[in-house]
């Protein structure tokens, strides 16, 4: 096998690799909250935060394996447009939010 072949494959496996890692723990982190909330047997305001905390770290699975951004040298540049464009769509979305209240309040 030549050097391209070997190293096509290894990077298909590590694809692979990454992608049922993410798989299993996307399973996980949607299992227990519905869990929590399925059987009740834990305060209201308990569920809540369990399931807020493990949707940020859903959030944070997707982006890692199954997006593959990270600070590494090849993906610093996609990390950091993506972050760019959260912050870009984030303040899109609460400026609104801002402006229309405004508008509101002004009405009659």
């Amino acid at each position: 096998m030549s050097q391209a072949t070997t190293h096509g494959q290894d990077d298909l496996a590590a694809s692979i690799k990454s992608y049922l890692t993410g798989f299993l723990l996307s399973v996980v982190l949607t299992g227990i909250p519905f869990w929590a909330v399925m059987t009740h047997s834990l305060e209201t305001s308990t569920t809540l935060a369990i399931v807020l905390v493990l949707a940020v770290v859903q959030i944070l699975v997707h982006l890692k394996y199954f997006l593959h951004l990270d600070f590494s040298k090849e993906g610093k540049v996609n990390t950091l447009s993506f972050m760019f464009t959260a912050l870009v769509i984030v303040m899109v979305v609460g400026l609104s939010v801002w402006i229309i209240y405004a508008a509101n309040d002004l009405m009659m």
